[in-house]
């Protein structure tokens, strides 16, 4: 793995504040971004808890992956956190603090367009430090239980990253086969993906429900596919499912805390095997970086 350019570090101009409702707990919630120095990353804080804990947006802080990202520890843990961490990759903002008075953010709709929104509002600064971007040199494939995600290395010369995701239900699954391919910047995140919310099928959504989960979401709140297409409900996209597959992958990778180069190209995979692959990358990042140090030794 090796440095194939850097760009200058970025963070929001001002403080703004949302406040929502939490799609897992049902709980009232309120978050606030703060500018953070260079270098800082994104750090979520919990001032409902005392001292207000601090946990970094980083691979390290993963606790859970059923269904969605969780960091921090069991008692003074952040969940769902992959919308909102998609948002600022998205918009490449490297720098921030996150303040939250519960243990999720507000779910909204269960896309990441109202972080995007409020964040264009707040402004971006342009910070006096690098941020590198990283690719491999070989494929990188995680797989399991017939998911699979692949990290190829990016054309010579390229810094760009490229998502592409395989939705796959199988032949008489609810929701017909999508596959969604997107080149990863500010512009296009904001209109091509940021807008495309979670889905459940309705089983998914009954067996959410008798564990205590959403239970106070209607099917209209996010979408639901039934038997014959969402319930209650219509798509912002013929292929939105994949599109928030894309969604989840990029706040998923945000923990690698850097940049990327290349062509993520995903087939079923979640939340589990997106953490999974940059855990391989940190280890791979860490190996470059020893490598090189022990290099300059010499």
């Amino acid at each position: 793995m090796h440095i194939v350019a850097t760009r200058p570090q970025r963070t929001v101009a001002r403080t703004v504040t949302l406040e929502g409702i939490g799609l897992v707990t049902g709980a009232a919630v309120r978050v606030r971004f703060h500018p953070a120095s260079p270098d800082s990353g994104i750090v979520f804080y919990r001032r409902d808890q005392p001292g207000a804990p601090a946990i970094h947006a980083r691979v390290s802080a993963a606790i859970g992956t059923c269904r969605r990202t969780t960091l921090g520890t069991a008692g003074q843990g952040i969940t769902l956190v992959e919308h909102l961490l998609a948002a600022l990759a998205g918009l490449r903002i490297d720098n921030c603090w996150v303040e939250l008075d519960g243990p999720e953010p507000p779910g909204l709709d269960g896309s990441a367009a109202a972080y995007v929104r409020l964040l264009l509002q707040a402004g971006v600064v342009v910070q006096n430090r690098p941020r590198c971007i990283w690719a491999v040199q070989q494929p990188l494939t995680v797989r399991r239980e017939g998911a699979t995600l692949t990290l190829y290395p990016p054309p010579p010369g390229s810094a760009e990253l490229r998502l592409s995701y395989l939705l796959d239900y199988g032949t008489y699954g609810p929701i017909p086969q999508q596959r969604y391919t997107v080149r990863l910047t500010p512009g296009e995140f904001a209109r091509e993906v940021a807008n495309c919310r979670t889905f459940v099928t309705a089983a998914e959504a009954r067996q959410l429900r008798e564990q205590g989960i959403g239970r106070h979401l209607r099917p209209a709140d996010i979408v639901v596919f039934g038997n014959r297409g969402p319930l209650d409900n219509r798509l912002r996209f013929a292929d939105e499912p994949a599109r928030h597959k894309i969604l989840d992958l990029i706040g998923d990778l945000a923990l690698f805390g850097a940049d990327l180069a290349g062509h993520v190209v995903a087939y079923r995979s979640g939340h589990t095997l997106n953490v999974e692959l940059v855990r391989r990358l940190c280890q791979m990042q860490t190996d470059a970086e020893c490598g090189r140090t022990t290099a300059c030794a010499a």
